[in-house]
């Protein structure tokens, strides 16, 4: 697991590969990775939208933005946590993904960024 806290938000990263959704004879990887989000700012917040930025390990880049997480814009007040999980897909076996929220302080309207920490996406069987 990785984590990174940034404007009082902590955001936590565990992966894992998922074979039964792979087919490595069509270099087709399938990773899913479960986010925690902690909120240990003094005021609730809510994730209005993400923003990606996905790399395989010939450096191909794509991004993926749009409004909040898995179709919802979770609120998490303060000391709360909020987790979910997701997936993408490689074209190889190792990849990276990392990114950013769009967070609302929901006592003064503000928005500002949550950092999501650079993350690994690796097959188990190249880690040796």
């Amino acid at each position: 697991m990785i984590s990174k806290i940034s404007e009082g938000v902590k955001v936590t990263v565990e992966t894992f590969y998922q074979p039964e959704y792979s087919n490595i004879a069509n270099s087709e990887f399938m990773f899913a990775y479960r986010i925690t989000i902690e909120n240990n700012n003094d005021y609730p917040v809510k994730l209005l939208r993400r923003h990606w930025y996905i790399y395989d390990a010939i450096g191909s880049r794509r991004e993926v933005e749009g409004e909040g997480v898995i179709g919802v814009q979770p609120q998490i007040n303060s000391g709360e946590k909020y987790q979910y999980i997701s997936g993408c897909n490689l074209s190889t076996e190792m990849g990276k993904m990392y990114g950013s929220y769009t967070m609302e302080n929901l006592n003064t309207a503000k928005t500002f960024e949550v950092a999501i920490p650079v993350f690994e996406l690796t097959v188990p069987f190249k880690m040796n």
